[in-house]
């Protein structure tokens, strides 16, 4: 995923002069539909039943399950297009740091939607993520080697985060609640998503960029590093789905903060990025709240209960 980050980055921002960017709308579109087939090549290859069969009945008899998962659907579609706009106003380090508030967002929706509660070890932990992605934050605003415009478009990139964050939060822990004790496959959950996604990225293509597909056409500023980074993105989704479904905390755990320190040495070396102590210091706070969050609870051991001593004759 650090190497997507810094694709989706370079894809982003290093244009040639008079060179037509992207959409980013199409290529969450392009990425939607590739999930989309790969997902429907896993059913048609693992099942008995033909494809067909398989969308018939969980899809067009499952109005209800769909009419569902069309909330993710629509959240996950607006946070890729909020994650390509993150990435084209701040640096990949700082939107690394920053996007872990999903944390933060995913353990408020958990209380709230879950009613699930939290230790006083993982509440610390939130604290210090929120202190920590606060220091990287200010770090960057307080910058005198920045112009106002770069200040400007850093906050836009900050707010367009956060909300992607709280949109990740959210779907996360809703998709959760409605899968509680469900049999459906992963591969045909991602297909009753995905068909919802399709359809929504396509409408927010013609509401949003409308006008700029009809100036350079839908692929307008494709070029094999935008495929590549579309490609990695779609296969990359469905590989998380599924680590998430079968991994462990710690693994999960040293792929964030392994993914948070190789995006500030590799932003250093590519991208002029210079990180200043309030960085470090915040980022290496991000690292250990999200360590300490996923350390498994310890069980307090009861006392067995000894046998009252038979009385004395």
């Amino acid at each position: 995923m650090v190497g997507l980050v810094l694709l989706m980055r370079i894809t982003r921002t290093n244009q040639t002069e008079g060179a037509e960017l992207y959409l980013a709308s199409t290529a969450v579109f392009i990425m939607e539909v590739m999930k989309l087939g790969i997902c429907c090549c896993v059913i048609t290859y693992q099942s008995d039943k033909s494809l067909l069969s398989e969308l018939n009945e969980h899809v067009m008899q499952s109005p209800i399950e769909m009419m569902k998962l069309t909330v993710p659907s629509f959240l996950y579609t607006v946070q890729n297009n909020l994650l390509y706009f993150a990435l084209t106003n701040l640096d990949a380090a700082t939107y690394q740091v920053c996007y872990q508030l999903k944390i933060l967002t995913t353990a408020v929706f958990s209380m709230i939607l879950l009613q699930r509660k939290f230790s006083p070890k993982k509440w610390a932990a939130l604290v210090l993520l929120t202190v920590g992605v606060s220091i990287v934050q200010i770090s960057g605003s307080r910058d005198s080697s920045k112009s106002e415009t770069e200040k400007h478009s850093q906050f836009i990139g900050l707010i367009a985060v956060l909300c992607a964050a709280c949109t990740s939060g959210f779907s996360g822990v809703y998709f959760e609640k409605i899968l509680k004790g469900a049999t459906t496959s992963l591969w045909l959950r991602n297909v009753q998503m995905g068909i919802p996604s399709v359809i929504i990225a396509f409408i927010t293509i013609y509401a949003k960029d409308g006008a700029a597909v009809s100036r350079q056409g839908f692929l307008g500023g494709y070029t094999p590093l935008v495929w590549t980074v579309v490609t990695v993105q779609a296969v990359g989704g469905l590989i998380v789905a599924v680590v998430v479904k079968y991994a462990d905390n710690v693994l999960k755990v040293f792929a964030t903060s392994f993914s948070i320190v190789v995006s500030c040495v590799l932003s250093a070396i590519f991208f002029d990025f210079h990180a200043s102590f309030a960085f470090i210091a915040g980022a290496s706070l991000v690292v250990m709240s999200t360590a300490l969050y996923a350390q498994p609870e310890r069980k307090r051991r009861r006392k067995p209960i000894l046998p009252e001593s038979a009385p004395r004759k």
